[in-house]
């Protein structure tokens, strides 16, 4: 592979709405784009306000791709839908990435509630055979996501980055991948010795700092203002291979004092500092306009 010309970011870098939750889509699109990123993780309720093809018209105009498009999932039944009704939505949301010309679509799998393990496991089984080829189809990777046991973001059967991999290897699809939360499992002892594995199965990664545990009242907080080792994780990932995304979501009262754009600034320092340390091979842009279908 060929090393990054001059002035060429050496990651592939973008915003989660969430560091902009209050943001209209329009005005996070201007101001992300503004402070330089080149990508998007967008979230579906978010979306549903201005509609698919209002949004892709959007992006089209600032030149700005989609990273990953969250969330579909929990097929186990704990969000209140029935297995049929959660595929269906799933299924409208790789028409959805596919129309943004976005690649990934993150998979939350469910809680286990009140099924056995086995069974859990099944659902997801089942969901994926039917939705894999559809998303395969139109160029969309389903990337599952592992919930730390302790995380505010969900429950879900797959509390383990080392099952989660262990499950898309047994899967074994090249469409189906997954999504890594640093903010989650960044301070976990193992992870180091399973990064030569995950490299070869990841499709985004998610960065926050935190101190403490991951719970509902630890706020994600930039690169640098907690205890995690994020840039030696990434940059460890980017010399094994990874090219995917890396997605910033910071939340919390970290965003208030500073604001949004002051908080987007600050992300910018750190993904320019990053970038000018750990040198890696540039990747194409994720854009498909052209060949993405309008829907709505």
């Amino acid at each position: 592979m060929s090393s990054p010309t001059a002035g060429e970011p050496s990651f592939r870098m973008s915003v989660s709405e969430l560091t902009t939750m209050r943001w209209e889509l329009a005005e996070e699109i201007e101001r992300i784009s503004a402070h330089r990123f080149e990508a998007i993780a967008i979230w579906r309720t978010k979306l549903s306000d201005v509609g698919v093809a209002g949004a892709r018209r959007m992006l089209r105009r600032a030149g700005m791709g989609v990273s990953s498009l969250q969330w579909a999932g929990g097929f186990t039944g704990s969000d209140g839908r029935t297995f049929r009704e959660s595929v269906e939505d799933a299924r409208e949301a790789i028409l959805a990435a596919s129309a943004l010309g976005c690649g990934v679509v993150v998979i939350q799998p469910g809680c286990r509630g009140g099924h056995t393990l086995g069974h859990a496991h099944r659902l997801l089984c089942e969901a994926m055979e039917i939705l894999v080829p559809e998303a395969s189809d139109r160029g969309v990777t389903l990337a599952i996501q592992p919930s730390h046991a302790g995380s505010p973001s969900g429950c879900g059967f797959l509390t383990r980055v080392a099952s989660a991999l262990e499950w898309v290897d047994r899967f074994d699809h090249p469409g189906v991948a997954l999504a890594l939360d640093l903010w989650q499992f960044g301070g976990e002892a193992a992870l180091p010795s399973l990064l030569s594995d995950l490299v070869r199965r990841l499709a985004v990664v998610k960065v926050a700092d935190r101190v403490g545990p991951p719970s509902a009242g630890v706020d994600r907080l930039l690169p640098g203002r907690g205890t995690l080792p994020l840039e030696s994780l990434v940059a460890a990932l980017t010399a094994l291979g990874y090219r995917g995304w890396i997605e910033f979501e910071i939340v919390g009262e970290a965003t208030d004092g500073t604001g949004y754009d002051g908080t987007l600034r600050q992300v910018r320092e750190v993904a320019d500092r990053w970038s000018g340390r750990h040198q890696a091979p540039p990747a194409q842009r994720g854009h498909r306009w052209a060949d993405a279908p309008t829907t709505r």
